[in-house]
């Protein structure tokens, strides 16, 4: 799956920005990337969205158990790939039938965010229990909100085309093809939306997140780590790597 967002819906990453000017590498744009997903996958689905999103998938080469999915819903758009193990509870939870699937359940859990204020983005993440990766996009707010599973078992990249878009995608090759040093892997057990401006940890939503910069020799341009808590003087505060 593939989703390329311009600079009017969400600012690039600094850290991937600064990662590119620090080793420059052969990119490409986001319409050149979306029409290279489109060639190495001819049974493709592809939309753009107004003037500054595009979505593309594919069945091919999904896993039989963790596969992937669209659905579109008063101007939600969502791509899920993955499984949840409590589907069925969380199906009864926000009052679906009982063919709804966990595209059509992310899309619910994302509305019952942004409508029911206050209601702590972490809650909509920390509630699903499986492997996966999301993205989803309110075009009614132009709002993009992008998750990932706490063990990384759905793998998903983000990286910045040469004209300056952001690409979501679960194939780490093609963002490597179109998006250079400007890379990295979306830390697991994290969402990023543009209604909170900043990437965060849903298992820790107090815990800050800080990028590394990459040895010059790696693919990333950056890895993102979670802090661990701040504990008393003369102990280290752990921090995970992702």
């Amino acid at each position: 799956m593939l989703g390329v967002f311009s600079g009017a819906i969400v600012s690039p990453p600094d850290e991937l920005v600064a990662a590119g000017c620090r080793t420059p590498s052969p990119k490409i744009t986001a319409d050149a990337l979306v029409k290279r997903f489109i060639e190495a996958n001819p049974s493709t689905v592809s939309m753009q969205i107004g003037d500054h999103v595009q979505f593309a998938y594919s069945h091919r080469n999904e896993s039989a158990l963790l596969p992937r999915s669209f659905a579109v819903k008063d101007e939600i758009f969502c791509m899920f790939e993955g499984a949840l193990d409590n589907l069925g509870s969380l199906k009864q939870q926000y009052g679906l039938g009982k063919s709804a699937t966990e595209v059509v359940l992310v899309i619910e859990a994302y509305k019952a965010l942004r409508d029911r204020a206050p209601y702590p983005p972490s809650h909509m993440v920390a509630h699903l229990n499986g492997y996966f990766s999301f993205i989803v996009f309110d075009n009614s707010t132009s709002t993009l909100f992008v998750a990932s599973d706490q063990v990384g078992k759905v793998p998903l990249y983000w990286g910045i085309t040469a004209d300056g878009h952001v690409a979501f995608a679960d194939n780490v090759e093609l963002l490597k093809g179109a998006c250079g040093k400007s890379l990295a892997s979306f830390p697991q057990g994290c969402f990023f939306s543009t209604a909170v401006g900043e990437l965060m940890s849903y298992e820790n939503p107090k815990n800050k997140i800080t990028a590394v910069p990459a040895e010059d020799e790696e693919m990333w341009g950056a890895t993102y780590k979670v802090e661990g808590p701040t504990v008393v003087a003369g102990t280290e505060s752990p921090m995970l790597s992702f």
